[in-house]
C-alpha cells in the first residue's frame, strides 16, 4: 500500500515553518538538504539561495512524513493566499486533537473551531501562520 507524503513549497521560510511543526509534533528531521548541497562544477545556486532548503522531511507518527522545500527564485514565488489543499491529521484521542489544533493554529486563522461534526467526528480547520491549511479530526472508536 503506498504512503502519501504531503509536500509544501515555501518562499524562503521552510526552515522556520518546519522548526515550528517540529515544536508541535516532536521528533527529528529524517532529511535536511540545502541548495548548496547540490552545487557542482556545471551549476551553482546564487549566493543568496545557498542556505535555502532543497528538501526537508519530518516523520510524524509511525507512517506519515511531512515534506517541504523553498522555491528557488528562478521558479517564481508561491502565492501564499491561494486556496491550497488541506493536510488532514487524524488524532488518536480528543486530547491529542486539541493539542495539535491549538499548537498548529497558533498565530494562524481558525476557519472552523474544533467541535462535533454532523457525522460524529470531532473536527476543526485552520490556516497556520505560514498559510498552510490544516484539518484536525478525531473519531471515537
Amino acid at each position: 500500500m503506498p504512503n502519501i507524503i504531503p509536500h509544501i513549497h515555501f518562499n524562503g521560510n521552510t526552515e522556520e515553518a518546519f522548526e515550528f511543526y517540529r515544536s508541535v509534533f516532536g521528533g527529528t528531521f529524517s532529511r535536511l538538504m540545502r541548495f548548496k548541497d547540490l552545487n557542482n562544477p556545471d551549476f551553482a545556486f546564487p549566493e543568496d539561495e545557498q542556505n535555502k532548503i532543497m528538501l526537508i522531511r519530518l516523520p510524524i507518527g509511525e507512517s506519515c512524513v511531512l515534506s517541504g522545500s523553498d522555491v528557488p527564485n528562478f521558479l517564481g514565488v508561491v502565492n501564499e493566499e491561494e486556496n491550497r489543499s488541506k493536510i488532514t491529521i487524524s488524532a488518536a484521542s480528543q486530547a491529542e486533537a486539541e493539542a495539535l489544533f491549538n499548537g498548529l493554529s497558533a498565530g494562524g486563522t481558525v476557519e472552523m473551531p474544533l467541535d462535533e461534526g454532523p457525522w460524529g467526528t470531532y473536527l476543526g480547520a485552520f490556516r497556520d501562520k505560514f498559510g498552510i491549511e490544516w484539518m484536525v479530526e478525531y473519531t471515537a472508536a
